[in-house]
């Protein structure tokens, strides 16, 4: 059917109907964007999803890369990546093959539009023009027709007048013929014109119209087309991406798949032997003689019996499980030495600072009611945590030669030292020849090159090799002396001794409190030589105690509780403490647990305690236990 022929008088019909069509497009065009948008926000979310759970940048990474679920994990969130990424060509396709096309059609759309309706407009108001002229031209013969019969009736009724001279009669003879001329012209002219207008109104309505309606027929009937393209090109854009989304999800199957609980409960192994032997046989106590332990094991006894005893029978090797709980113990005395008093008008003296040694010791509590605390109290579990943030923060990785680590993680630890200087090595030798084989070019020809501007950096290079064979030489030093010192059956009564030594000492207030690190960490001897002597004359930490990473993971960063201005400066000297200056303005992270120590933060990367006498504590309202010591 045709719009001419069969709408010919529905103008203003077809003149609504194009305009809705238009508005549809528009309307679906807003939809696309939409679903564009929605997928681009999609794949960001996925993006910062994968991101969020990507492993950190640390030494808990290596650890946790050795077992198969957590290479699954990482392989799940490296897919999941990809798999964002599709749907970020969705909405890329979305927009360049459907938004911006649609975009472009719609402009040529309302344009194309327009001038169709302008010409019908002209037609019409042509026509109609026509139409009042033709109205005009039939007004003015009836007009002259009347005017001729009144004139007429005149000129008898004067020619009938006896009365009237006949120069009157003649006079009204003239005006009527001269009427009835008027009429018979007025009468031509519309015929005239009808005939005109007749053939304009047939060719308006039978040519004009018909094909100005034709054409709008057609632009619409390519825009219903248009739409329909773009609405199959809307589902083909995601059939695209199936094919590389399916690999995705056979990659994550495929992740998961590998999964071995055998393989990973051997790593723990791998990762935790200690290489210590069990303890051995607790002898019979004669409590008819002087008693060789207390009655407790979480109790330690004073470090004189080391030096009265230090021959004495083993009792068995409890030194591997005291160790830790040592460890609790200093954590949870919480967590510094008592802090220095505000100065009354000056800054604090070097005196004055937390690693004063005449600063009063501590009391600690019983070990028994420091660990129940531990197990029982959410609160100190947090703090722990903290501490553990702080150890990490502002502690290094440990001793060059891992003498924190039991023998059999030392050794692997130095192995695998050993391996990575090795590949160094090899690097560098790589480099060494190829820029030998350059300068054997440059002295063959030498327009190459010079072949002495070579000879700095084969110079640099060979001391880089010659420093780092030094390193594995030492490293393999530290290697031979572990297992050399591994046990074995033959030694085990002896090293049984060792450990009854270190459980049965004691250790004093003042002497655990010399142990502590100012943030309260907790650090062993370097070697098995020297665990005795570590309960009397202890060496400074150094180093994080791997057993507590492994023991508490790490947790996101503190949220702060509130702000707080440092009334005096603070130049914290010690580990755990951080420095601030008068006036300064800080975020509190940690209140004062009772010990006159607030944690404070800086930025992302300083954070450390403060004695809270020397601040001013604002808590957040909301902040659960919000107390202020000033």
């Amino acid at each position: 059917m045709s719009w001419g022929s069969e709408l010919w008088d529905q103008f203003d019909n077809l003149e609504k109907h194009t305009q809705w069509g238009i508005e549809f497009v528009e309307k679906y065009t807003k939809f696309v964007k939409e679903r564009s948008e929605i997928e681009t926000n999609y794949a960001k979310q996925i993006r910062n999803l994968s991101k969020k759970y990507q492993p950190k940048k640390n030494s808990r990474e290596e650890e946790e890369s050795k077992y198969t679920f957590c290479r699954a994990f990482l392989t799940t969130l490296n897919e999941l990546n990809d798999y964002a990424g599709q749907h970020e060509v969705i909405a890329e396709n979305l927009t360049s093959q459907i938004i911006i096309e649609l975009s472009r059609y719609l402009q040529e759309l309302k344009a194309e539009r327009k001038s169709h309706f302008h010409d019908g407009r002209k037609a019409q108001q042509h026509i109609e023009s026509s139409w009042k002229q033709l109205e005009s031209c039939k007004r003015r013969f009836e007009r002259d027709c009347k005017e001729a019969d009144r004139a007429q009736q005149y000129f008898e009724k004067m020619d009938a007048d006896i009365n009237v001279t006949k120069a009157d009669v003649e006079k009204a003879r003239q005006q009527a013929q001269m009427r009835h001329q008027m009429a018979a012209d007025s009468k031509s002219d519309y015929s005239a014109y009808l005939q005109k207008f007749n053939q304009e109104q047939n060719e308006h309505y039978y040519t004009v119209i018909p094909n100005i309606f034709q054409k709008l027929q057609d632009m619409e009937e390519k825009r219903i087309d248009r739409i329909g393209v773009c609405m199959k090109t809307f589902a083909d854009v995601d059939r695209q991406v199936l094919p590389i989304v399916g690999k995705c999800l056979d990659g994550m199957t495929k992740a998961a798949e590998s999964i071995e609980p055998k393989t990973d409960s051997k790593q723990v192994v791998e990762s935790y032997k200690s290489g210590f032997e069990p303890p051995g046989d607790v002898e019979f106590e004669d409590y008819g003689q002087a008693m060789k332990r207390t009655a407790s094991d979480t109790s330690l006894s004073n470090s004189r019996d080391v030096k009265e005893k230090p021959k004495e029978k083993s009792k068995g090797k409890l030194w591997p499980f005291m160790k830790n709980k040592n460890k609790l113990m200093s954590l949870l005395t919480s967590p510094h030495q008592p802090p220095p008093a505000p100065p009354a008008s000056s800054p604090p003296s070097p005196s004055a600072v937390p690693n004063d040694p005449q600063s009063p010791k501590q009391h600690k509590e019983p070990l028994s009611h420091r660990l129940n605390d531990f197990m029982t109290s959410k609160p100190k579990m947090h703090c722990l945590r903290s501490l553990r943030r702080g150890l990490s923060l502002k502690l290094g990785s440990g001793p060059e030669d891992f003498s924190h680590l039991p023998p059999e993680q030392r050794r692997k630890k130095l192995q695998g030292k050993i391996d990575e200087l090795n590949k160094d090595i090899q690097k560098e030798m790589d480099q060494r020849d190829a820029l030998t084989k350059m300068k054997d070019v440059y002295v063959k020809n030498p327009q190459m090159g010079d072949p002495a501007s070579v000879d700095p950096r084969l110079s640099e290079i060979g001391q880089n090799i010659e420093k780092l064979q030094f390193e594995v030489q030492k490293f393999e030093g530290w290697l031979a002396e572990v297992e050399e010192r591994m046990p074995s059956k033959s030694d085990t009564h002896r090293r049984s001794g060792l450990y009854e030594t270190q459980n049965n000492t004691t250790v004093s207030t003042n002497c655990a409190q010399d142990r502590e690190s100012p943030d309260g960490s907790y650090t062993e001897e370097q070697n098995s030589e020297t665990q005795v002597k570590a309960n009397i004359n202890p060496i400074p930490p150094t180093s994080t105690t791997p057993e507590f990473d492994d023991e508490f993971d790490d947790e996101e960063t503190l949220p702060t509780i509130g702000t707080c201005k440092a009334l005096y400066p603070f130049e914290g000297h010690n580990e755990g403490t951080i420095s601030v200056a008068e006036g300064e303005l800080l975020y509190v992270i940690e209140e004062d647990k009772g010990d006159g120590w607030t944690r404070v933060r800086r930025n992302e990367d300083e954070e450390g305690y403060v004695p809270t006498s020397y601040v001013e504590v604002f808590l957040e309202t909301n902040a659960k236990g919000a107390m202020t010591y000033i």
